[in-house]
């Protein structure tokens, strides 16, 4: 698996927004009051409406349900199980570390 996608939160979603568009020149594609997709910023990514958190590294696979027994069998603790979302589904994990990452599929 591969990084595929950065994600960011943010408790002021139009202030996080605008900074990224006034200091880097980044654009967004719109989808609505909880969640904008970057555009130009050099990977594909997101800014989610919500409680400030650390960026969220998403990786892609093409067998999200492989991917879970691989996490959970190198010691990963799920956090979000698998969910559907517009363009695919996906699941969080915690790896033994602490990092916050998740994993989605198309399918």
């Amino acid at each position: 698996m591969k990084i595929d996608y950065l994600e960011f939160s943010s408790p002021d979603l139009p202030a996080t927004k605008s900074f990224f568009a006034n200091a880097f020149g980044w654009s967004f594609n719109d989808y609505g009051p909880e969640y904008q997709e970057l555009a130009d910023a050099g990977i594909s990514g997101g800014i989610a409406a919500g409680p400030l958190a650390p960026p969220l590294v998403i990786l892609k696979t093409d067998d999200l349900e492989g991917a879970l027994t691989r996490v959970t069998g190198a010691g990963a603790e799920i956090t979000k199980p698998i969910f559907a979302f517009p363009g695919g589904r996906r699941f969080q994990f915690r790896e033994p570390g602490g990092t916050e990452m998740a994993v989605w599929s198309e399918s």
